[in-house]
């Protein structure tokens, strides 16, 4: 066995994004169930979808292209502030030899975002690092919809995504 098969590297999924999009919601990088799945936040025990269509009021679509395309329809992107990584489990804090996406060529193709919403701590901390601050663009910090966030009650996570409906469409 060697270092490879214990740490494969992950590699991020494209993101969900179109010319309409207001506001970028940024993960870290997809955990293995979402991985196995190819699906954003395709773990059963993850709040994201929840918490997003509760936000709109609106019943839980079961069907994953269906909620990406109600993601579009409030000019809502989503994606991850790393392409690739190598990483033991889906806990964010195991993330070793990350690389970066291209937010470069992702904000010219897509330039009507100008709010950035990071749904974990580390995936800010990636972000700074890598990526740095734009003074064209606001950022905000939301709580991990993650199960592994267990400080918080979805109602407390729902309280705190409350936020994001000030910047988004529809």
């Amino acid at each position: 066995m060697n270092i490879s098969d214990i740490n494969p590297i992950k590699t991020a999924f494209p993101p969900i994004a179109d010319e309409q999009c207001t506001v970028l919601l940024l993960g870290t990088m997809p955990g293995d169930r979402s991985l196995r799945l190819q699906q954003y936040y395709g773990h059963a025990g993850n709040h994201f979808w929840k918490l997003i269509y509760t936000l709109f009021d609106q019943p839980l679509e079961p069907d994953y292209q269906a909620r990406k395309s109600f993601l579009l329809d409030h000019h809502i992107a989503l994606w991850d502030v790393l392409e690739s990584c190598t990483c033991e489990g889906s806990l964010d804090s195991n993330i070793k030899n990350e690389v970066v996406n291209d937010f470069s060529a992702f904000y010219a193709r897509y330039p009507k975002i100008d709010h950035v919403f990071f749904d974990s701590r580390k995936a800010e901390e990636f972000y700074l690092r890598y990526v740095k601050k734009s003074p064209d663009k606001i950022y905000h910090l939301l709580p991990s919809p993650s199960r592994a966030n267990a400080s918080k009650s979805f109602e407390q996570k729902l309280d705190a995504w409350r936020e994001l409906l000030l910047y988004v469409k529809g």
